[in-house]
């Protein structure tokens, strides 16, 4: 699917929602390197989940939880005010859409349901 429609996309589900519009306002004017920079900084969350998964850990545990927290972060700082229900949204959407799950899952198969698992736990 190319970007413009994923932008049609995105717009029919969630166009009349605050998160939407705040979105747009926050996003208008990002150039392609803001938008390369924000997209890096949340695959690097993906990847620091894989890595934890990677590393035995459970997605209770403590490190998981505060890349949970980092994501929450990285997404209201970068796109929209993302808020513990709208996180947890996301958390189901990573699996459930296999096109979310597919590119999470370039960190290390798996990396999709153990954050699903940890946002899950987390909110």
């Amino acid at each position: 699917m190319k970007t413009k429609e994923y932008k049609t996309e995105t717009r029919e589900l969630w166009g009349d929602t605050a998160s939407y519009r705040e979105h747009e306002q926050k996003t208008k004017d990002y150039t392609k390197e803001k938008w390369t920079e924000a997209n890096d900084g949340l695959m690097a969350i993906f990847a620091e989940f894989a890595a934890c998964k990677n590393g035995g850990l459970s997605p209770d545990s403590e490190e998981a939880q505060v890349i949970v927290a980092n994501l929450q972060v990285q997404i209201t700082e970068n796109y929209y005010t993302c808020t513990d229900e709208i996180l947890a949204g996301l958390g189901k959407m990573y699996v459930a859409d296999e096109r979310f799950k597919k590119n999470i899952d370039k960190s290390g198969e798996g990396t999709a349901e153990f954050a699903a698992e940890a946002i899950n736990l987390f909110c």
